[in-house]
């Protein structure tokens, strides 16, 4: 993972913008895999760990209407943690991550592995589905890995 948030932060260093992140599922590990390589201090400011609902709404104004009506673990809630995270970080470029890492917590419609990676970014928003496999570690670990590939690939 460190290499791949080594290209990032050179990346965001080389065309001098920032990042954010709204973690739920990840609970902080994309946030302290880039504070791992030096220089990310000049490219990030803000982590934000949404685990909660509650957190979600208060910390990044993720719709209430959303949560109950999709829930915690959608494409919509990903990309409102997404715009969420940049509009009140001010970063160019915002990674959501909500997801079911297990081992319970699955349902036929969303299983364990379960995992949406949302982004913003000054052209628009998106989020991106993901179905890992593992125990909670490695389905965490692999959001991590994919979040931040994503951020690579969807600078502006």
């Amino acid at each position: 993972m460190n290499t791949v948030a080594q290209v990032l932060v050179e990346n965001l260093l080389a065309q001098g913008k920032t990042i954010s992140f709204a973690e739920s599922c990840t609970g902080g590990m994309i946030s302290e895999t880039l504070v791992n390589i030096p220089g990310a201090s000049e490219v990030f400011g803000y982590g934000f760990v949404t685990y909660s609902n509650e957190a979600k709404i208060r910390l990044i104004g993720v719709s209430e209407n959303v949560l109950l009506t999709h829930g915690a673990v959608s494409e919509e809630t990903a990309v409102l943690m997404a715009k969420g995270a940049r509009e009140v970080s001010g970063a160019d470029i915002a990674i959501s991550a909500t997801g079911i890492a297990g081992p319970g917590g699955g349902t036929p419609l969303k299983p364990v592995g379960l995992v949406y990676i949302g982004v913003a970014t000054c052209k628009k928003a998106e989020a991106f589905r993901f179905i890992f496999s593992g125990d909670r570690r490695e389905v965490r670990e692999q959001t991590v890995q994919k979040a931040l590939q994503i951020a690579i690939d969807k600078l502006c």
